[in-house]
């Protein structure tokens, strides 16, 4: 059974279990983000967007291209990886075609820290420096809109127009920060990358929750602590903080009760757990 949540306008759909698998499907920006699991219900979606090559998170692509086989799908996935793992997936993937007999299709796109991709006609999508043990990225998924400057604000449509026709300098354009999804990380990209903590929705890995597992043992697997975030509860704009990625050692329940417990109210109150109902992980 998948979880599902809603954050704003975002539905989010899949599996997260810290170490174990985690694969997430964000329908509205027509996204899959990581494929630890190969999911049925995730292969009629063209675009993956993959954060570093660990089995947990990459490990199912050959299963997810071979479902989109199995489903008649033609077109090629388009895969957006970290520019320093993309040789390496390509040839993992040679392989399982070679062990299937069947073509595998992959439109690969080797992303940099800070490279910029169009998705749909104002949506485009930014790769962001995250720091793990193996080259990683996070995402970040934008819109540029097109906005009238306050200054000519009080103009009418036909002279807006006319002036237009002339030439005149009178639209800027707003970068909207939509949502984010950042995974498997120090969490001192939340400093580096400001722009994380002004988003309206942020998808974010806090892997350990209390003492059963300190900050240092965090700090050694290069993941987030939830020490890590209640250090930086006040820097939080984000109108929703989805928090995925939690190690096994608690159960689901305990996930929620510890973030109501140690969140401040005014920082709980945007928390998502991104936790299944049921007694325990799945699988």
């Amino acid at each position: 059974m998948l979880t599902e949540v809603t954050a704003g306008p975002f539905s989010i759909r899949g599996i997260s279990v810290g170490g174990v698998y985690t694969s997430l499907q964000v329908p509205r920006l027509g996204a899959v983000l990581d494929v630890g699991m190969p999911l049925k219900s995730f292969a009629g979606t063209d675009r993956l967007f993959i954060s570093h090559g660990h089995m947990d998170h990459a490990g199912a692509l050959g299963g997810l291209l071979g479902l989109r086989a199995l489903m008649g799908k033609s077109r090629p996935l388009t895969v957006f990886a970290p520019a320093e793992a993309t040789a390496d997936l390509e040839l993992a993937i040679a392989a399982q075609s070679r062990l299937q007999r069947h073509h595998l299709p992959v439109d690969m796109v080797a992303m940099a820290p800070g490279d910029e991709r169009p998705l749909a006609a104002d949506l485009w999508v930014r790769a962001v420096r995250t720091v793990h043990r193996v080259p990683s990225l996070g995402y970040l998924f934008f819109r540029r809109v097109k906005k009238l400057r306050p200054e000519h604000a009080h103009l009418p449509g036909p002279e807006i127009g006319r002036r237009r026709k002339a030439g005149e300098d009178l639209f800027f354009i707003e970068e909207r920060r939509e949502l984010a999804y950042v995974t498997d990380t120090l969490p001192v990209v939340l400093d580096r990358e400001p722009a994380l903590l002004s988003c309206r929705v942020l998808i974010l890995e806090c892997t350990f929750l209390d003492d059963k597992k300190p900050v240092k043992v965090a700090r050694a697997g290069c993941h987030i602590h939830l020490d890590d975030l209640l250090a930086r509860a006040d820097a939080f704009a984000v109108e929703h903080l989805v928090l995925m990625h939690f190690s096994q050692i608690y159960s689901p329940a305990e996930v929620t009760r510890i973030l109501g417990r140690r969140c401040p109210p005014e920082l709980f109150e945007r928390v998502v757990p991104f936790v299944p109902r049921t007694r325990s992980w799945p699988g």
